[in-house]
């Protein structure tokens, strides 16, 4: 965010009136969410403005049929928050993003309310699953978890209760630095599976997939 607490989002998308639509819903949002740069290309993401913004709303079909999937690991490696927005409606996509590390995957027949909401949760890396994600979620029956220790799986789920480690460390009698090893495990683990998991919201994703914790729950 800026200084002024605006939230910023830069917009990968190879259609003018899906530009044109998101930009007009964010600067409708209350407060707003500042489009500092959009086009069609993924260089957007990467020269500023946009480099700086907060989000990445990313089409994943760009001038073709196949899904850019490499560019969508590519902005996640580099630590960047994105959101996939796609006219692609089958889950076996929506996953494989979430394996990629995106944030969360919106269909765009899903449409305002639940980008500008996932535009904001990403932006305090809280996670936002709307309903076509829910429900391929709930469908997912891969056998591709890692293996983690009871303990591991005590802390992972506690943090997602949590405002903060230090709070999660209080609770379960660790030391901040214990929790802190603890989830860095958990991500090594998920990327030694190539199910990447950089921010608390994919750690989110990657949990309610493997049934740790339920919708519910959260």
């Amino acid at each position: 965010m800026d200084d002024s607490g605006v939230i910023t989002v830069v917009l990968v998308d190879d259609h003018p009136a899906i530009v044109a639509g998101v930009t007009t819903w964010c600067a409708a949002a209350d407060p707003p969410v500042q489009i500092v740069a959009a086009g069609p290309r993924v260089a957007d993401a990467w020269a500023e403005p946009g480099r700086s913004a907060d989000v990445v709303i990313f089409d994943l079909q760009l001038s073709g049929n196949v899904p850019a999937y490499t560019e969508l690991r590519q902005l996640v490696e580099s630590g960047r928050r994105v959101i996939v927005y796609s006219m692609r409606e089958d889950d076996r996509t929506a996953l494989t993003c979430l394996d990629l590390g995106a944030v969360t995957y919106l269909t765009k027949a899903e449409g305002q309310e639940h980008l500008v909401a996932a535009a904001r949760a990403a932006a305090a890396d809280r996670p936002y699953t709307p309903p076509s994600l829910a429900g391929a979620m709930r469908m997912d029956k891969r056998s591709d978890r890692p293996q983690l220790a009871p303990r591991e799986i005590d802390v992972l789920t506690e943090w997602f209760r949590s405002e903060s480690k230090d709070l999660v460390a209080l609770k379960l009698h660790l030391s901040p630095r214990t929790v802190s090893t603890y989830l860095d495990r958990v991500r090594v683990k998920y990327a030694a599976i190539g199910r990447a998991a950089p921010t608390k919201a994919a750690l989110v994703a990657r949990a309610i997939q493997d049934g740790l914790i339920s919708l519910d729950e959260l």
